[in-house]
């Protein structure tokens, strides 16, 4: 990079070390001076939100992995004498416990800004399939790290959950023991499940680069979904946002240090406090609360599907059940070309906001579905049933009701600019 290129610092130490590694101009031209839409309201904080939980994550994944053992037999123990005996190690655990649900909390509300806010279409294409890839290695890491402390419910857990696989025809018994290193969940599961988990997390970050990388190409959305067109419409990223994302990450703190000093075990399953027994079944198998709702899709499946009145059977209860669950992931990768209304924001489209707003609350029931029991019932409805037509409306809202309202919806007028859509609202508040 020549010299006409770079910046300019005062700091002798730091302008002597970016002649030589322009890392200070990097910074400054991606993180000082980069145009941001000047229209973004608090939803964009999650993202600086997200990034610091997975940096608080990672840092306190590596200290308690100094104080781990994984194996069957002294597992269990080890994750109490990091609670009881390692200095600070009841601190270090109960941050990295918590913070696994925030940093899902985060993704999230995050993942529901870009749906909200169009976020997925073009130029964001590839923006977005490298979101969708972070929320899928997010989901392994945690499913991986719920089975480190072996208590009863990571065992349990483990084993409902690989068993899965075995549902898939002809190589799906062969994964099962692939997964499991042997015939059923023992040390070879623990072990190889404990390297992934210490592993993934790194693979996270580096994905999360690409996703910073391709937005800094593309640009921000913002809430208008309006393309910056001049100088009017964007402010420097620095002081404004990065004091704006220091507000809203120092709000956030307040909530996960309330959780993290008072209620640390309140997220948690009390069946997971005592240590892993594989004679002994839970009367409620349950995840985390963040995989509810795909579980709860999992579940819904109860019928297999073929010719009827004859045994053929084409795609099993359980394997129907798999593919609902995973294909509710693979439909978030192919959404830009499942929407392709002109009109990005939600804020222009009643219609599409409307029936976004039962697909929030669809989600939402379908988590409370899957943290009851199977035959349990909500006003005399059978929640399998409740699942089912959750289920349901999950794949219609991408399949059928985003390509009839690309036909159909006209939407409301939208701003010439974001300029003008940020003076228009100061004037309604005045």
């Amino acid at each position: 990079m020549g010299s006409s290129e770079r910046a300019t610092f005062n700091n002798k130490v730091v302008s002597w070390i970016d002649e030589r590694l322009p890392v200070f101009t990097l910074m400054q031209k991606e993180y000082g001076v980069f145009p941001t839409p000047r229209n973004f309201n608090y939803f964009w904080n999650f993202g600086a939100i997200a990034m610091f939980m997975l940096i608080a994550m990672i840092a306190t994944g590596i200290f308690l992995a100094m104080n781990y053992t994984a194996h069957v037999d002294m597992a269990f123990d080890s994750v109490e004498r990091i609670d009881r005996d390692v200095n600070w190690g009841w601190l270090l655990r109960d941050i990295h416990m918590n913070g696994a649900s925030f940093f899902f909390i985060a993704v999230y509300i995050h993942i529901f800004r870009g749906l909200y806010y169009g976020s997925y279409k073009k130029p964001r294409e590839i923006l977005w399939i490298l979101g969708v890839v972070i929320f899928l290695l997010m989901m392994a890491t945690a499913f991986m790290g719920y089975v480190l402390p072996w208590g009863q419910m990571s065992y349990w857990g483990a084993t409902v959950i690989t068993n899965l696989f075995s549902a898939i025809p002809l190589v799906g018994d062969g994964i099962v023991k692939w997964l499991w290193g042997g015939f059923a969940v023992d040390n070879p599961t623990l072990n190889r499940f404990f390297a992934l988990h210490y592993l993934l997390p790194f693979v996270i970050f580096a994905v999360v680069f690409l996703h910073v990388w391709a937005l800094h190409v593309s640009g921000s959305n913002n809430p208008t979904g309006i393309e910056p067109k001049g100088k009017q419409d964007t402010l420097p990223f620095h002081p404004y946002y990065t004091m704006k994302d220091t507000f809203g990450l120092l709000v956030y703190l307040v909530i996960f240090c309330a959780f993290v000093f008072y209620a640390p075990d309140y997220l948690g399953h009390p069946d997971n406090y005592r240590e892993a027994n594989a004679l002994v079944t839970p009367a409620h198998i349950v995840p985390e609360w963040y995989f509810l709702p795909f579980y709860a899709m999992l579940r819904a499946i109860t019928f297999d599907v073929g010719i009827p009145g004859t045994d053929i059977v084409f795609i099993s209860a359980k394997l129907g059940g798999v593919i609902a669950m995973f294909g509710s992931i693979a439909l978030l990768f192919v959404l830009p070309w499942l929407d392709t209304h002109p009109i990005r924001s939600a804020r222009y489209r009643p219609q599409f906001r409307l029936f976004l707003m039962i697909f929030l609350a669809a989600f939402v029931v379908l988590g409370y579905v899957g943290s009851q029991p199977a035959d349990a019932a909500l006003a005399g409805v059978p929640l399998q049933v409740i699942g089912l037509l959750g289920t349901a409306y999950y794949y219609a809202f991408f399949l059928v009701v985003l390509p009839w309202l690309n036909k159909t919806e006209k939407g409301k007028d939208v701003p010439k600019s974001i300029y003008d859509a940020v003076m228009a609202a100061e004037g309604k508040k005045k």
